[in-house]
């Protein structure tokens, strides 16, 4: 485990260098001065690491009694952000709250409060779990709660991550698969009728499907993240030498940093980064099955899925892969909100390692127990 857990925050770290790095580079032409988004990062940073070590001294624990305060605070922020005079738009979105010369982002904490609510519902519940009322009507419940105002802002993105990590948890948890197909299915296509009506959601889906029409417009970025990662090549054309972060690419410095990466670093780095995300997750899932009690293996479980669902997400996106969500890289991508629960989130990780490297070497109980009778 000791292994595991160096290793683990190794990757971040290095994650963490990286996206300082690209991120000076990225952001080098957004305003006459270059270090304007870099020094902000580093400050959100210097906070992010400050909280991550907090939370890998305290016992993760005593976060069962503080899931539902604050599952509800989170919720209460997610109401706020669409109140007028409260809520900032940007982009066509209400996503933000400011603070003065502070915006946090609301959706980056429901993340983390979606995932200390469903492990402890989970732990609670493990016997009756396969129980209609327990398994299926209140988790989805839980769940409705952040994701409508989340779809109000209005965010699919994020709405889409949180209800896949929400499901995938349930499913370890032991519920049963067929009522959570139909439940998640029948949520997925609300989502898509939400889509069909919001034109600028359909312009997204329309550009995805066909980019060279919509070159001018919505598949601006698109387009170009692939021209991108096309001049990279294997090696790329060298550290600061990007000619798509040259506002041919406007969202370089955040989602769209990745392909700044490919340009710049080439495919080989590109694939360096994407492994040490597949990494991340086979470690958190190494995390996770070895905590000491259900309580952490879900909320290892969790992290562990929604850090690296994120990052595929975003992978997915500047690839063409799927239509434009507007999901950060974790670790690399500009934001503050996102960059300290990311951190928050790692700190809690190591505390679940390390109070299981320090325990008794009792017998580890099966975190998939009665998975085949159930599928």
């Amino acid at each position: 485990m000791r292994k595991t857990l160096s290793l683990f925050i190794g990757i971040v770290l290095i994650l963490v260098t990286l996206g300082i790095l690209m991120l000076a580079s990225a952001s080098s032409e957004k305003y006459d001065d270059a270090s304007y988004f870099v020094v902000r990062q580093l400050i959100w940073l210097a906070l992010s690491f400050f909280l991550a070590c907090i939370a890998a001294r305290f016992d993760y624990r005593f976060y069962r009694k503080l899931a539902i305060p604050i599952a509800a605070i989170s919720v209460l922020l997610l109401i706020l952000v669409r109140i007028p005079g409260i809520g900032t738009m940007i982009n066509g979105s209400y996503r933000w709250l400011r603070f003065g010369s502070l915006t946090i982002q609301p959706s980056e904490i429901s993340k983390l409060a979606i995932i200390m609510l469903f492990a402890w519902w989970l732990a609670r519940n493990q016997r009756r779990i396969d129980e209609l009322k327990r398994g299926i009507l209140v988790p989805f419940g839980m769940l409705a709660c952040f994701v409508l105002p989340i779809i109000v802002e209005p965010d699919f993105g994020t709405t889409m991550l949180v209800s896949s990590v929400a499901v995938f948890m349930m499913f370890l948890g032991g519920v049963t698969i067929a009522p959570l197909l139909v439940t998640g299915l029948s949520g997925l296509l609300g989502v898509v009728v939400l889509i069909f009506q919001n034109p600028e959601r359909m312009s997204r889906i329309l550009a995805f499907l066909d980019p060279q029409k919509y070159e001018q417009d919505k598949a601006w970025q698109l387009i170009n993240s692939l021209r991108a990662f096309a001049a990279g090549g294997l090696w790329g054309v060298d550290f600061g030498n990007s000619m798509q972060k040259y506002h041919y690419l406007p969202e370089a410095h955040t989602d769209f940093i990745f392909p700044i990466i490919g340009e710049e670093l080439g495919l080989i780095a590109a694939l360096v980064v994407l492994l040490m995300y597949v990494t991340l997750f086979v470690l958190g899932l190494n995390i996770a099955i070895n905590a000491r009690d259900d309580f952490g293996r879900f909320l290892a479980f969790g992290i562990t899925l929604m850090i690296t669902m994120q990052a595929l997400i975003n992978f997915a996106v500047v690839t063409g892969c799927v239509p434009t969500k507007g999901l950060a890289l974790p670790f690399i991508s500009y934001g503050g909100s996102s960059l300290v629960i990311s951190g928050v989130m790692v700190g809690i990780l190591v505390n679940i390692a390390h109070t299981r490297m320090h325990a008794p070497k009792n017998r580890l109980s099966n975190p998939f127990k009665d998975r085949a009778r159930k599928v």
